[in-house]
């Protein structure tokens, strides 16, 4: 076999449909509630109760709502993509499982190597931000922890090590090495809690709300200390790619294909579910939140918080900072599932060592890069700045949805007849849209998120070529 028929070699449609219906490796214990529990969880966190508030006050002013529009929208269009791939093959991986099938064995390889760290950036940067909603939930008891505790270094003095940030990462791999079921149900009741917070947030925050906060709705572009840019409608740009990853989520759900009762069924409906529930929850919260104090005093660790402090609902504030603190938690929980999942197919289809393609012989579980992930996010979680870490992520995602929405055109030309579950509507066009906003959003990305990707990248292939090309399964 040619070196370019390897890295396009790829695996049928029709095969990965029938080892769906055979495979045995993990048990089907999700329904579509569970599975869009899953996805609401991924979706709504830090975004909400954290970068909202930062980024109106650094880049987009009140229009900080028209950011979570424009990245919705780019998320709203892969989410259709998303959910045509799910209903047509319901096997673990995602973004990767399906790059395989279409586009062959490099693409798919890159894509899962990229979102696994992707994945793993994204629960360190959650956990950052929880533990910010948990000092100041810790402080309204008048209890502190020792200054070197509180934070990673450069983010105040006398900060070393974030431990609440690193303990929660490993809380929640401990939860995943459980039973599925188990884990899913927690997370459903935390969605519960969490939703319930935003209602009141929206509820109680609409009567506080001044109009005037709202003016200039998009403010003059200035420059910062630092010499760089802030505000505008570049500043409403960069704040869309940041925030982007608050409107993604619902992906984590479809690497959980074989753990669902009825995949094919379910998977599109709690995809689009998911993110349809989410995206009105940040608009409501957006305007909410900016309408009620002045954005320049949203740039806080917990802003949802401080904002009803501003205007004297002390209790609402302490309200919300515990549900934040509960509510967050399943952010971490969709994505340190969805990392350990692709790590296990592409352990699985011989990437990476088979080794961590083994789960747990008590709880099915794939517990040894559920394992290995906790230890990784820990650490990153507890050594680095929330900004520095946010700064990172994104990318990888943003390559995964242009793929994605390729990959639904590519299909339908190739094999227009296949049966699909879903079909995502208006082909070409809405994948395009999907594609052309990924591309504009990957154009507002920092330097420092290229770089990291590139060298990402390199250490992937050196990885590939010195060990999966030789030990693929399909070698």
């Amino acid at each position: 076999m040619s070196l370019l028929a390897k890295l396009t070699r790829h695996k049928p449609i029709e095969q990965l449909q029938r080892e769906a219906g055979e495979r045995r490796d993990f048990r089907r214990v999700l329904g579509v509630w569970q599975l869009t529990a899953i996805g609401i969880g991924g979706i709504i966190g830090v975004g909400v109760f954290v970068l909202a508030g930062q980024q109106a006050a650094v880049n987009a002013g009140p229009a900080v709502a028209l950011s979570f529009l424009i990245a919705g929208i780019a998320s709203g269009a892969a989410a259709l993509c998303y959910a045509e791939f799910s209903g047509l093959i319901p096997v673990t991986g995602s973004a990767y499982t399906y790059s395989y099938a279409t586009l062959g064995e490099l693409i798919a390889w890159l894509i899962g190597w990229d979102l696994l760290l992707e994945y793993a950036l994204i629960v360190a940067v959650v956990a950052i931000g929880w533990s910010g909603y948990v000092q100041s939930l810790l402080g309204a008891a008048d209890i502190h922890l020792p200054v070197w505790a509180q934070g990673a270094m450069g983010t105040g003095e006398g900060r070393v090590f974030n431990v609440i940030a690193a303990l929660v990462t490993l809380a929640v791999a401990a939860l995943l090495v459980m039973r599925t079921e188990w884990g899913a149900r927690f997370n459903t009741v935390v969605v519960a809690i969490k939703v319930l917070a935003i209602v009141i947030v929206i509820g109680v925050g609409i009567f506080y709300v001044d109009p005037a906060n709202w003016h200039p709705f998009i403010p003059e572009r200035v420059a910062g200390a630092d010499g760089a840019g802030h505000f505008g409608f570049k500043g409403v740009a960069t704040a869309a790619a940041v925030v982007f990853f608050a409107v993604f989520g619902y992906d984590t759900l479809t690497t959980a294909a074989e753990e669902s009762k009825n995949p094919q069924r379910d998977l599109p409906r709690a995809v689009l579910l998911s993110l349809g529930v989410s995206m009105a929850f940040y608009l409501a919260v957006s305007l909410i939140l900016t309408g009620m104090v002045h954005y320049e005093q949203l740039n806080t660790d917990a802003p949802v918080a401080d904002a009803f402090k501003a205007r004297g609902l002390g209790w609402i504030a302490a309200v919300i900072s515990a549900s934040a603190v509960v509510g967050i938690a399943s952010v971490l929980f969709a994505f340190m599932l969805g990392a350990a999942r692709i790590w296990f197919a592409l352990s699985r289809d011989g990437l990476l060592p088979g080794w961590f393609a083994k789960v747990h012989p008590t709880y099915g579980t794939p517990h040894r890069p559920t394992i290995a992930l906790g230890v990784f996010t820990a650490f990153v979680a507890g050594l680095f700045p929330l900004g520095e870490v946010a700064k990172l992520v994104n990318i990888g995602v943003l390559s995964a949805f242009i793929v994605i929405c390729a990959s639904v055109i590519l299909l339908r030309i190739r094999k227009p007849d296949l049966p699909r579950a879903f079909r995502t509507p208006m082909v070409p066009l809405i994948p395009l849209i999907g594609i052309a906003f990924s591309i504009w959003l990957l154009s507002e990305l920092a330097l420092i998120t290229w770089t990291v990707f590139v060298v990402w990248v390199a250490i992937g292939l050196v990885v590939y070529f010195g060990y999966g090309i030789r030990h693929s399964k399909l070698e």
